[in-house]
C-alpha cells in the first residue's frame, strides 16, 4: 500500500508512505527520491519513528538518493508483534536486511540514531556484503559499550533507565500518564532549548498512542537485558562515519573514540554543543555530513 504525505510532514521533497513486508513483519517506511539512485536507509531510535529523520530526507532525496525511513518493528504505524523475543537484535537487523530486499537491491547505505545506530552497527558486523556506508549517529559499537558499563559507574548513572524499562508494565503506565508528560519531558530536558516543536512532539504523541506501540518500544530494551547475541565478528569494513554530539546526557562521548578501533575504515566527525539529539539540532550539518560519506549518486546542480 502507498500513500502520499501531507506536504507539511516533508515540504522540501514530494514523500510517499509505503508498506513493506520484511522478515515476517510489515513495516511502515517513508519514501522519497529517484528510484534509481543509490539506497539510503535511515533508521530512528527511542522513543522517535520516521519522524526523526524528516528533515534529513528531503535534502537527500533532492541530491540524488531513493531514501527509505521505515517505522522500526513495533514503532508507529509498523507492524508490533508480540512478546520481548519478537525485538531480539538479530531479528531487528533482519528486518532492514529485508527491506533491501523489497526494494529490489543488492546494497543499501544505512544511518542510524541512537537503537537505529545499534542495529546498523549489528548490521555492518552480520551483513557488511549488503551495506555500503554506514553511518552511527551517536551510539557507540556495542563492544564498548559493555565493557564501558562494566568499568563505569559514571556510564551507569546515565543508563538508569534501562534498568527502570526491565519492570513490567511500569514504564507503559507511567509514560502515559499527563498526556506523555515523562518521554515529552525526556527529550526536552536532555537536547537544546526549543529543539523539539509542538508539532514535533504531537507527533510523537501521536505515534506513541499507536495501540501496543509504548510496550513494543520498551521491549527492545527487556530484549538486549535477557538475549545477549554475539557477533560472528566485532569488526566493521563497510566504510563508516561516527558523528556525535559531545553534549550526550545519556552517553559519554570516549565510548565514540573507543567505537574506531572497531572499524576497518573509520573516521569521528565530533559536534560541541549538540546533545544526543543532533539530528533536530544540527540538522543541515548532518545532511552535510551525510552527503560527502555516503557513495556518490549523479549529482543534482541544485546539491543542497
Amino acid at each position: 500500500m502507498t500513500t502520499s504525505l501531507n506536504g507539511s510532514v516533508c515540504s522540501s521533497v514530494d514523500a510517499e508512505s509505503v508498506w513493506l513486508e520484511t522478515n515476517g513483519v510489515q513495516l511502515h517506511t517513508v519514501q522519497a527520491g529517484p528510484e534509481d539512485g543509490p539506497l539510503v536507509i535511515l533508521l530512528h531510535g527511542f522513543p522517535e519513528c520516521w519522524y526523526g529523520w524528516h528533515r534529513q530526507l528531503g535534502p537527500l532525496a533532492n541530491a540524488g538518493y531513493r531514501v527509505v525511513v521505515p517505522d522500526q518493528r513495533g514503532y508507529n504505524l509498523s507492524d508490533k508483534p508480540a512478546g520481548v523475543d519478537s525485538y531480539h537484535l538479530d531479528e531487528l537487523a533482519a528486518d532492514i536486511v529485508g527491506l533491501i530486499d523489497a526494494c529490489d537491491r543488492e546494497t543499501a547505505s544505512v544511518a542510524g540514531h541512537d537503537w537505529g545506530a545499534a542495529v546498523a552497527w549489528w548490521l555492518g558486523m552480520a551483513y557488511p556484503d549488503r551495506l555500503d556506508r554506514l553511518c552511527i549517529v551517536n551510539v557507540p559499537h556495542p563492544t564498548v559499550f559493555e565493557q564501558k558499563l562494566r568499568e563505569s559507574w559514571s556510564q551507569r548513572l546515565k543508563s538508569w533507565y534501562i534498568l527502570l524499562f526491565q519492570l513490567p508494565l511500569v514504564p507503559e503506565v507511567v509514560s502515559e500518564l499527563g498526556n506523555w508528560w515523562l518521554p515529552r519531558r525526556s527529550l526536552e530536558s536532555t537536547s537544546r532549548a526549543g529543539t523539539f516543536t509542538s508539532t514535533d512532539l504531537d507527533r510523537y504523541r501521536t505515534a506513541w498512542a499507536e495501540p501496543g506501540a509504548y510496550t513494543a518500544m520498551v521491549n527492545w530494551y527487556r530484549a538486549i537485558a535477557r538475549y545477549r547475541p554475539q557477533p560472528s565478528s566485532e569488526a566493521v569494513s563497510t566504510p563508516t562515519l561516527i558523528l556525535w554530539g559531545t553534549d550526550d546526557e545519556f552517553l559519554e562521548t570516549s565510548m565514540a573514540h573507543d567505537s574506531l578501533d572497531y572499524c576497518e575504515d573509520g573516521q569521528l566527525q565530533l559536534v560541541d554543543e549538540a546533545t544526543h539529539w543532533i539530528l533536530h539540532e544540527e540538522p543541515a550539518l548532518v545532511v552535510e555530513a551525510l552527503l560527502d560519506h555516503l557513495p556518490d549518486p549523479v549529482r543534482q546542480p541544485d546539491r543542497p
